[in-house]
Parts: C-alpha cells; sequence; structure tokens
C-alpha cells in the first residue's frame, strides 16, 4: 500500500509492505550494496538483508522510498521482540541524499511503529546521528566491531584449555540443528535478537555462500552442548569473524568460551585470513575484557537510538 501521508514532495513515495517481489529484494540490495561502497558499512545488518526474500515474515515490514519513480530509499522496521519497541534500520541511496529523503523515510518508521521506535545507525555516521536527533531520539545500545591481525606478524594465538570433560567437534546440518537452536536461546535469552534464532532464521544462513559446517564449533559433556562456536568467512574483504560464541548457563566461568574463540580463530588463522572481527556490546565488559586479551581492538562502532517512551 501507498503511504500519502510520507508523500512530503512532489514525486517522493514511501511505499509499505510485508513482502518483496524478487525484483524489489534485488533493486533494495542493490541500492544496499551501491551505499555501502560509499559509506564502508552496510546500513542494513545481515538479519535484514536475508529477511528480504522468503514471503513474508512475521513482524517484518519494509519501506520503499521512490523519487520520480526511482527506489531513493529504503527502510525495514522489525516487530517482532515481546517487550522491546520495533527495531528499525534504513538508507538513502548516496546520490539522493540531502533532499529530506532520511527524514521522510524515518518519519514513516516512526508512524509505522506507533512512535515506539529502535533505530540502528551503523558505522555512526554523523548523518545518521544527527536523523535520529531531528526525529527525536536518544542514544541507548554501543555495539563495537573489533579487529585482531592473524598473520605470521600478528600475536601468537594462545592454546585452547578445555574445561575438563569437554570435547569439541564440527557441527552436522540437519542433525544438530535442533540442539543447536535450543543452546543458542539458552546461552543468549538475555540477547533477544541473537536467542530468538528459529529454524527458518538457520536454514537462511545455511544456504549462504559463506556457510562452512567445519568451522561451526560444538562443545559438549556427557553428549550434551555446552558451548559453541561459529565462524564466518568475509572472503571478498580478507576477513574472519567470531561469528557467535556462546556458553551455556551452566558451563560459564570454566574458561570453555575463551577456548572455543581461540579454537575458531585458529581454525580462521588457518585459513589464511589476515584479519579478524566481531561485534559485541560495549557494556559487556566481561565479554570485552576476554576479547582485549586475545588482542582485539575497536575498529568502528555501531550506534542504536530509540523514543523515550
Amino acid at each position: 500500500m501507498t503511504d500519502a501521508a510520507a508523500a512530503l514532495e512532489p514525486g517522493r513515495q514511501i511505499e509499505t509492505l510485508d513482502e518483496l517481489t524478487e525484483d524489489q529484494a534485488d533493486a533494495v540490495l542493490a541500492l544496499i550494496e551501491d551505499a555501502a561502497r560509499t559509506d564502508g558499512t552496510h546500513a542494513v545488518s545481515e538479519q535484514g538483508r536475508l529477511q528480504l526474500r522468503g514471503g513474508p515474515r512475521e513482524g517484518i515490514r519494509h519501506f520503499l522510498l521512490t523519487a520520480d519513480g526511482r527506489l531513493a530509499g529504503y527502510g525495514q522496521l522489525e516487530d517482532t521482540d515481546p517487550v522491546e519497541a520495533p527495531a528499525a534500520e534504513l538508507l538513502v541511496h548516496p546520490a539522493l541524499r540531502g533532499r529530506g529523503h532520511g527524514r521522510a523515510l524515518g518519519s514513516a518508521l516512526l508512524a509505522g511503529s506507533g512512535k515506539r521506535l529502535r533505530v540502528w545507525a551503523h558505522g555512526g555516521k554523523s548523518a545518521a546521528r544527527h536523523l535520529a536527533q531531528v526525529l527525536g531520539l536518544t542514544l541507548f545500545r554501543e555495539l563495537r566491531q573489533l579487529r585482531r591481525p592473524l598473520g605470521a606478524d600478528a600475536a601468537p594465538l594462545p592454546d585452547p584449555t578445555l574445561p575438563a570433560g569437554v570435547t569439541v567437534r564440527a557441527f552436522v546440518p540437519g542433525a544438530d540443528d535442533a540442539a543447536w537452536l535450543a543452546a543458542n536461546a539458552a546461552a543468549f535469552a538475555h540477547h533477544p535478537e541473537q536467542g530468538s534464532l528459529t529454524q527458518r532464521d538457520l536454514n537462511d544462513r545455511m544456504a549462504q555462500p559463506w556457510f562452512d559446517p567445519e568451522g561451526f564449533f560444538l562443545a559438549e559433556r556427557e553428549g550434551k552442548l555446552v558451548g559453541f562456536h561459529w565462524t564466518k568467512v568475509h572472503a571478498a574483504d580478507g576477513l574472519g569473524e567470531v561469528y557467535v560464541v556462546g556458553v551455556l548457563p551452566g558451563a560459564q566461568g570454566g574458561g570453555l568460551g575463551k577456548a572455543l574463540t581461540a579454537i575458531g580463530l585458529r581454525h580462521l588463522a588457518a585459513r589464511g585470513l589476515p584479519t579478524a572481527m566481531l561485534y559485541v556490546d560495549a557494556d559487556n565488559p566481561a565479554a570485552l575484557a576476554v576479547y582485549e586479551g586475545l588482542g582485539f581492538t575497536t575498529h568502528e562502532v555501531d550506534l542504536m537510538y530509540r523514543t523515550e517512551s
């Protein structure tokens, strides 16, 4: 449907959709990549990009901003958290910025959320910070991207020391899906974005070209999952990612997280990747201490803003 109220100037329209056609998804992905080449970072997260395809998804809405018939901006609203306000990501094509499109798109997302909204500003760019201020949003979350070198000249990685009785093996697609999803939910019960992953979300990721079960490590004790480290390779960028490390509550505090991280980093180094990266919340001092102890330093920062209500 077309949101007529959002057409604030001649030639601009914002269409709100529950699902995108293949052509629309292709156009949005092209827009995201065009902007990333200018900005140095993706304005829409991996999860958001995966949600562009595959039909309607509960709680997901797409906002397509066109100017004179051309796709000029995109916003995605995710209303799946039972407690937190809906979360949004948005961008405007670099060649069409400075014309009020960002403000129009942000206002449409704000209205679509019932004026209860959280918005990501990936990379913390000044224009995004300004838009958040214009929309009346305040900063409340800082997500840091950390990096460390893996090459021959880098500081050596520590030998992984597993707790007694713990063994590590590779993930087996199909056989380990349900057990991993349950373990992930338990390890990230405090983190709704990660802890709420479903079989569909896992399938989306396993269908991506980067997926490699040999880089997805499961830690077991007496046949039960107690932790995991899923790595990811960004081949075009020469980056290996500590994609997600999780330790179940009953296994925390014994050094398993550090050992799993070291195992994954050694795997990425063996693949010949020169640099490793990861994301961690700035208000998680325990995780920051572990990663900084492994030689990681802050590379860039993603910021999240929200309404006060």
